[in-house]
C-alpha cells in the first residue's frame, strides 16, 4: 500500500494526518504550536507530530510517498521555510519545513503551500462541483485566502499570494496588525485582534456600557461573541467587524470573480450567524459584478489538513487536475 501525509502548521496548533491512496485517514495527531524560543523548536514539534500520526497509522515514516504542508507564512520557498511569522513571537525568525520533513520520510515529494491555499485545495478536492473559480477565506488567528482562478491555484512567485488579511481596509490605520503595518483587515477582525479592536471602540465612546473584561489579560474574541445581544459594546464591536469583513470579501470578489467564496477558521466556525450572515447581507450592496455563493466549509477545522493531504495525493501521484491546469 502507498501512504501519503498532510501537515497543518498554524499559529495555535500543529496537526498531521496519514492516509491511503484514496485519502482515507489512517492516523492523525495534534500538538500545540511552540511559542519558541526559536523556529527550530517549531520544526521539531512538526516532525514529532508527523511521527505520532505515522505511529497511530502503524506506518513507518519512510513508507510515506509524499507529504503536503499547509502552513502559516510568509515563506522563503527556496529554503522551504516560514520566515518571520506575524502571529508567533519575534524570536521565531525561520521555521525550516520541507528539508526536515523530506529527511524524515526519505522522499523529495514534499509540497509547501500557504495554509489557505491548502484550504482551497481541500475544498475543491471534496467538493461535488469542483469549481474552477473559488476562494477559501479563513478568519482565525489571522486572515488569509486561497484562490483558484480559471482552474489555477494562485501561489505567487514566492508562495505568498492570498495574504488578503494584510490588505488595507481602514486607511486611517488606527490599529497595527501583527505584521507591524497599519490598517490591515487582520488587524481588526482576526481572532487575535478583535479584543484590541473592542478596547479601541470603548475608548472612542467612554459612555458605552459593557461587561466585557477589557482590562483582563485573558480577554478574548470569544468573550465578545458570547455577550452578543446582551452587551452594548459587544454588539457595537460585532457590527463594526461585519463592516470590515464585508469590505474584505467584496475586494476579493472584485479581484478574482469567484463563483464560490467558502469561509472557515475558528472565528467563522464558532460564530457563523454573527460573522457569516452579515457578510452575506452586505456584500451584494458593495459588489458591482456577479455576487458569488458565500458558504461555510463543510470540512470544519480539518480543511487545511485535508487540503495538505490532497496536495500530497494529487502532486505525489502526478495527477495535478485539482491543483493547476
Amino acid at each position: 500500500m502507498v501512504y501519503y501525509a498532510g501537515v497543518d502548521l498554524g499559529a495555535t496548533n500543529v496537526r498531521a494526518i496519514v492516509g491511503d491512496g484514496d485519502g482515507r485517514c489512517l492516523g492523525q495527531s495534534r500538538n500545540g504550536t511552540p511559542r519558541g524560543p526559536t523556529g527550530i523548536d517549531v520544526t521539531e514539534k512538526v516532525l514529532a507530530t508527523l511521527r505520532d500520526a505515522c505511529d497511530e497509522a502503524g506506518v513507518e515514516p519512510t513508507r510515506v510517498e509524499a507529504v503536503g504542508i499547509g502552513s502559516i507564512g510568509p515563506f522563503d520557498l527556496a529554503e522551504g521555510a516560514v520566515i518571520d511569522p506575524a502571529n508567533l513571537p519575534d524570536t521565531i525568525d525561520r521555521i525550516p519545513l520541507t528539508g526536515p520533513i523530506s529527511k524524515l520520510v526519505d522522499s523529495a515529494e514534499v509540497y509547501l503551500h500557504n495554509d489557505t491555499n491548502a484550504g482551497v485545495i481541500g475544498e475543491r478536492f471534496h467538493s461535488d462541483r469542483n469549481p474552477d473559480d473559488m476562494v477559501y477565506v479563513t478568519i482565525s488567528s489571522g486572515i488569509g485566502a486561497g484562490v483558484c482562478c480559471d482552474g489555477h491555484i494562485i501561489d505567487g512567485w514566492d508562495g505568498n499570494a492570498g495574504e488578503v488579511g494584510h490588505c488595507v481596509v481602514d486607511p486611517r490605520g488606527r490599529l497595527t496588525c501583527g505584521c507591524g503595518k497599519d490598517g490591515h483587515w487582520e488587524g481588526y477582525c482576526s481572532g487575535n485582534n478583535i479584543p484590541r479592536y473592542a478596547k479601541l471602540l470603548a475608548e472612542d465612546d467612554p459612555t458605552i456600557e459593557t461587561d466585557l473584561p477589557l482590562e483582563d489579560p485573558d480577554f478574548t474574541a470569544k468573550d465578545v461573541f458570547e455577550l452578543a445581544g446582551d452587551d452594548e459594546l459587544a454588539d457595537h464591536t460585532i457590527e463594526q467587524l461585519a463592516h470590515w469583513n464585508a469590505i474584505g470579501i467584496a475586494n476579493i470578489v472584485h479581484s478574482y470573480a469567484p463563483l464560490v467564496v467558502s469561509l472557515g477558521g475558528a472565528v467563522v466556525l464558532n460564530n457563523e450567524e454573527l460573522v457569516v450572515d452579515p457578510i452575506r447581507e452586505r456584500v451584494p450592496d458593495m459588489v458591482m459584478s456577479n455576487v458569488p455563493q458565500i458558504t461555510v466549509t463543510e470540512q470544519g477545522d480539518d480543511v487545511v489538513l485535508e487540503g495538505a493531504l490532497a496536495s500530497a495525493l494529487t502532486e505525489g501521484t502526478g495527477d495535478r487536475r485539482l491543483m493547476r491546469s
